[in-house]
């Protein structure tokens, strides 16, 4: 699986070529003014939550590409409305197997509403499992004890944890939340997009590399094989 870092929270997955871009929130974003929206063509978008800095792009990206759209019930309906009418709703807890691979929704600590104001539903987290390998995106979230049920089901390959804290994890936490689901490489997300979530990259690998946990910091653009 190659995965290919575009900025604060938002990944596309290169799975058996085929693309599955999560929470997209490119175009916004100045940390990601080299990516080219307009050339994205993913056959897929998960979204973790309604936020508008985890949603920002799906409309352009999602009218150019005719993706299918993962999330919630209640974000994929929004989007509907919007006339984006190719969508899969789930609910926390439901797996649902796709041409990639299953995709489980789970348990995310966070808030969720719509860029309009409107009920976004439970955020969530996802677990895909895809060539045989399990994949944790926590989305936006603090830490929580259902990330131990991870763990006790199955073995993961990789984590995608948020770390710029005041909104979600820190530093701190996401470590414990990488020991709970069992992690040993992670990949962090949502930092240094705005001030208030500005990290010091030396000290965040350190201290994971302290509890025995390789921490990633990929660059806006970077893609990376696993």
């Amino acid at each position: 699986m190659n995965v290919t870092y575009y900025g604060h929270s938002c990944f596309e997955l290169e799975i058996s070529d085929i693309r599955v871009l999560i929470d997209p929130f490119i175009t916004p974003n100045p940390l990601a003014s080299e990516i080219n929206v307009a050339a994205l063509r993913p056959n897929y978008i998960l979204l973790s939550h309604g936020h508008g800095d985890h949603t920002a792009d799906v409309e352009v990206i999602g009218r150019e590409s005719d993706a299918m759209i993962i999330s919630n019930y209640e974000i994929v309906q929004w989007f509907a409305g919007k006339g984006l009418s190719n969508g899969h709703g789930m609910n926390i807890g439901g797996t649902w197997k796709f041409p990639f691979g299953k995709v489980k929704m789970v348990n995310a600590v966070h808030s969720s509403s719509m860029p309009d104001g409107s009920y976004g539903g439970n955020p969530a987290g996802f677990i895909i499992e895809a060539e045989n390998k399990f994949f944790y995106y926590a989305g936006d979230t603090a830490l929580h004890m259902d990330m131990k049920q991870i763990s006790d089901d199955l073995s993961l390959e990789l984590a995608f944890l948020p770390i710029g804290d005041n909104f979600t994890m820190g530093i701190e936490d996401a470590v414990k939340a990488a020991r709970f689901c069992g992690a040993k490489k992670v990949i962090g997300m949502h930092y240094d997009t705005f001030p208030l979530v500005e990290i010091d990259h030396n000290a965040a690998r350190k201290t994971f590399e302290d509890a025995g946990i390789e921490l990633i910091l990929m660059s806006v653009g970077e893609t990376l094989n696993f």
